[in-house]
């Protein structure tokens, strides 16, 4: 697999990552053992970078990936989690004791002495513009509790704040082809200070895999179900904050530029791939299948310009009212 520097933490990571969130909660039930089935068939597959949040089912996707961690050892993982959604959305309680306290947490549920990457999960608003948290998380990297810290967003704004200060070594953003705007200012602001991107939601929630239809239906602790207006968290985080209907409309018009060979997902992760200044996309996955059939988009040669092209113009007609101005 193609591997490339992750910001200014210096590693390098495979393209194709994971995202753990599918197997912590808010996806339907995943057990223990296809978990670890899953994490097993990334790692066969060449992926070595791994995201988490310390919320994803309570701690529960990080014991899990924590487990994974001393079955194989010496593998060259890169675990990235992150932390501030296990309280209130509070900015007074993005403090270094609570940092110390939220770090320590995660780094026993890893088993680690040093967490390779931490993100503020997406935390308020006046969070990413105060010098305090920024000298705070740089406590935590001179106390060798964390490697490197990023920031996780939800607005290009957001991440243009982040990218300003120098300790910051990551960004990851929404970024797929239902979310175009990262696009314009994000991505070039983040490849000249040399902050990595990491691309998450990739498929928006399923919906870029293709599979999906009008008579889909999700369970009942499926965020797809019952976030689907925002109930519980941003929208955004919800099929990319696009409505059903008209995604489904897209990816119907995106499927006639899927390459021979490739299945409508890895189409989707490879044109993220193609995006300059991006270091790893995180697709989730339920089961070994779609964690292999992700990591071999890696091997899907570079979109035609033309590709890109065509799904600019669907992303203009059907998707650029509902998304873009908003994130």
């Amino acid at each position: 697999m193609e591997h490339r520097v992750l910001g200014r933490t210096g590693r390098m990571v495979g393209v194709i990552g994971l995202g753990a969130w599918q197997l912590g909660a808010d996806w339907g039930e995943v057990s223990e053992d296809d978990a670890l089935e899953t994490l097993g068939a990334a790692l066969a597959a060449g992926v070595d970078f791994i995201d988490t949040a310390d919320v994803y089912g309570d701690g529960r996707s990080e014991q899990i990936i924590g487990r994974l961690l001393r079955e194989h050892p010496g593998a060259g993982l890169t675990v990235a989690t992150k932390m501030g959604r296990r309280v209130a959305l509070d900015p007074g309680l993005y403090t270094l004791e609570n940092f110390r306290a939220w770090t320590e947490r995660s780094r026993a549920n890893l088993g680690v002495e040093t967490l390779d990457l931490v993100q503020l999960h997406c935390p308020p608003e006046p969070v990413y513009s105060s010098p305090a948290v920024y000298e705070a998380l740089d406590t935590l990297v001179a106390e060798k509790r964390v490697a490197a810290y990023g920031v996780s967003v939800e607005t290009c704004e957001q991440a243009l704040t982040a990218i300003a200060h120098p300790g910051v070594a990551t960004v990851q953003i929404i970024l797929n082809a239902f979310r175009l705007k990262p696009l314009e200012r994000v991505l070039p602001a983040a490849a000249a200070a040399g902050v990595g991107i990491i691309a998450r939601v990739p498929l928006a929630s399923g919906l870029l895999s293709g599979k999906y239809d009008a008579a889909t239906s999700f369970a009942a602790n499926d965020h797809r179900n019952y976030n689907r207006h925002g109930e519980a968290f941003d929208v955004g985080e919800t099929f990319s904050g696009v409505d059903y209907d008209t995604g489904l409309e897209a990816v119907r018009r995106l499927r006639p530029l899927v390459p021979g060979g490739a299945s409508t997902a890895q189409f989707a992760l490879r044109w993220i791939l193609d995006q300059p200044g991006v270091s790893v996309v995180i697709p989730g996955a339920r089961n070994p299948q779609q964690a292999a059939a992700n990591a071999a988009a890696a091997d899907l040669a570079a979109l035609p310009e033309q590709t890109h092209c065509g799904v600019r113009a669907v992303y203009d007609e059907l998707i650029r009212a509902q998304v873009h101005e908003r994130w």
